[in-house]
């Protein structure tokens, strides 16, 4: 079905009726399970105009095809040679391109939300041809690295993805998993990082200025000469001495303790009062991205205070009031929040790996007044690995793609909590309720 002929502008693609398409995919179903058929050959195919939804193409080649916003939601590419591929504009929400060539791919604007492109190939490439002369003339895309710029990649899984190079500036990548990824020499410039596994990642020489980083996981991660110029980092994991080479002019960190505007007892015991008199006295508290490492905060008063990009590893709030606080995007690694009070609170992609909340309270707080609604607890893209939650009251508890993996659960109480997405691979469960939970495409929770 292949056979491109070209012009003074390029390759010139030939478009593909849905009869012939529909005859090429039964007999490339049938070469997918061995039992003779063709491997799908669409190269320098227009597909464009084609409804690719739930497709399997796996192993297909479509070399320099052009699937300019095409429909693409639900396809399997697994294996799939997209080399060159125009995906400008592309829906491919939820599709599987794991392991896929897509090196000199335009992917410009397309939709990967949910999609997996672990251990994919993202790095530079073009199409080229000979010419009367004998010489190579490259065609297609003016540029030869694989371009995501403007692409909403959310929630994609790019495990060892390898995008050496690549153009992904102004993307939307937040809460996608790049652990391992090969981005040596990428540019990821005003991209959103926010909630983003780059653990081991290599950003070595990699451009992300302006880029913002809250709560991204940058630990194992080579940055060498990395370019952070102007970016968000605050929230953001990392080891100081793995920035030492690297750019970071005007980057916004969290700021230390002494440049509170108050002494934060201060502020805290005027929160008490704030809450204490139902905002008649005192003010709210709010020490959003500061550093508070380190702190015993424990028993404190701390309803609905404004906590959010806040550092607060190693803290102790042993018995802490934290009900509808907003702690999301909060570093609270190793904090001890043994016997908490955090119901209702806002706990989104904070980062709480080997955290203790022993018999802490986590489940719905109801709100009385004019009306009548209820707040449940918040830890969606929470990273919880290897904390404690033994016989916490975790009921109602929103846990979406939340990391749970080596968790203690023994005899904590998940009733009727959202656990959909979530990884609960090597968590410790005995005891625990699941009774009326949401465990759709939860990972590793044993039976």
């Amino acid at each position: 079905m292949s056979g491109a002929g070209f012009d003074d502008n390029g390759p010139v693609h030939r478009p593909v009726s849905e009869t012939a398409f529909a005859a090429a995919m039964r007999a490339h179903e049938r070469f997918l399970h061995k039992r003779g058929g063709r491997r799908a050959d669409f190269r320098f195919c227009d597909l464009s105009h084609l409804d690719l939804t739930c497709q399997d193409l796996s192993d297909a080649d479509l070399t320099a095809a052009r699937l300019q916003g095409g429909r693409m939601m639900g396809a399997l590419l697994r294996f799939t040679n997209l080399y060159g591929a125009d995906l400008r504009m592309a829906n491919l929400l939820r599709a599987d391109l794991s392991k896929a060539d897509l090196r000199g791919a335009s992917l410009n604007g397309a939709v990967l939300t949910e999609a997996n492109l672990s251990e994919a190939d993202l790095r530079e490439g073009m199409i080229a041809v000979s010419g009367p002369d004998g010489e190579l003339s490259p065609v297609g895309f003016d540029l030869c690295h694989s371009d995501l710029a403007g692409a909403k990649a959310n929630l994609a899984n790019m495990t060892g993805a390898r995008m050496g190079g690549a153009f992904v500036k102004h993307s939307d990548l937040s809460d996608s998993n790049l652990r391992k990824a090969k981005l040596r020499g990428a540019n990821l410039g005003r991209c959103d990082l926010t909630g983003c596994v780059l653990d081991g990642a290599d950003l070595s020489n990699a451009q992300l200025e302006g880029a913002i980083l809250n709560g991204a996981d940058l630990r194992n991660a080579r940055l060498e000469h990395a370019d952070f110029s102007n970016a968000n980092m605050v929230g953001a994991l990392f080891e100081p001495a793995a920035l030492e080479t690297a750019k970071m002019a005007g980057v916004r960190l969290a700021r230390p303790l002494k440049t509170l505007p108050r002494p934060l007892g201060e502020i805290l015991d005027g929160h008490a009062r704030w809450v204490n008199s139902d905002g008649r006295d005192g003010s709210r508290c709010n020490v959003s991205e500061f550093d508070l490492s380190g702190l015993d905060l424990s028993g404190r008063v701390l309803a609905a205070a404004v906590l959010r990009c806040t550092i607060l590893a190693g803290c102790k709030l042993v018995g802490a009031s934290l009900p509808t606080a907003d702690l999301s995007l909060a570093d609270l690694r190793k904090a001890d929040l043994a016997r908490a009070d955090l119901r209702g609170a806002n706990l989104q992609r904070a980062s709480l790996h080997g955290a203790d909340l022993r018999n802490a309270r986590l489940s719905p707080v109801h709100i009385t007044g004019l009306s009548t609604f209820t707040w449940h607890t918040d830890l969606s893209y929470a990273r919880l690995a290897s904390a404690c939650l033994a016989g916490a009251d975790l009921r109602g508890g929103h846990f979406m793609h939340a990391d749970l993996r080596g968790a203690d659960l023994r005899g904590a109480d998940l009733s009727g909590a959202v656990l959909r997405g979530a990884d609960l691979s090597g968590a410790l469960t005995e005891g625990c309720s699941f009774r009326d939970a949401d465990l759709g495409e939860v990972a590793g929770l044993r039976g």
